[in-house]
């Protein structure tokens, strides 16, 4: 993943409102929700929802599509991995005790968005 990549995702995510968009979607998977149900569960008016999901779409970390006449918002998980996988592996360069804070699921699930055998 590119370095700018990264700090787009970084700078996305560093917003209450946005991460917490993150964490509502994550668990979801590609069934994600539509805008005015994220906006239902996360207190946000129209517009202030517009605005974080443009901004995490364009940092990689969710995606869009069109359902009928809905736009349904879902996390994007190989953006995600690839913006941890950068954090360990290229900045904390794989060192042992940042890696063990991470627990061995959260480790191989890393490993298999990274490699591209993620299922």
């Amino acid at each position: 993943m590119e370095r700018s990549k990264v700090l787009m995702a970084l700078a996305a995510l560093a917003h209450e409102s946005r991460l917490d968009l993150v964490r509502l979607l994550v668990p979801l998977g590609e069934d994600g929700l539509n805008a005015g149900d994220i906006a239902r569960a996360l207190g946000l008016s129209a517009s202030r929802l517009s605005f974080h999901l443009s901004a995490l779409e364009q940092a990689g970390l969710i995606r869009s599509r069109r359902v009928s006449r809905h736009v349904i918002y879902s996390a994007d998980l190989a953006g995600i991995g690839g913006t941890l996988s950068y954090l360990l592996a290229d900045c904390c360069m794989d060192h042992p005790e940042v890696l063990a804070c991470c627990g061995s699921a959260a480790r191989a699930a890393l490993h298999s968005v990274a490699t591209g055998t993620a299922g």
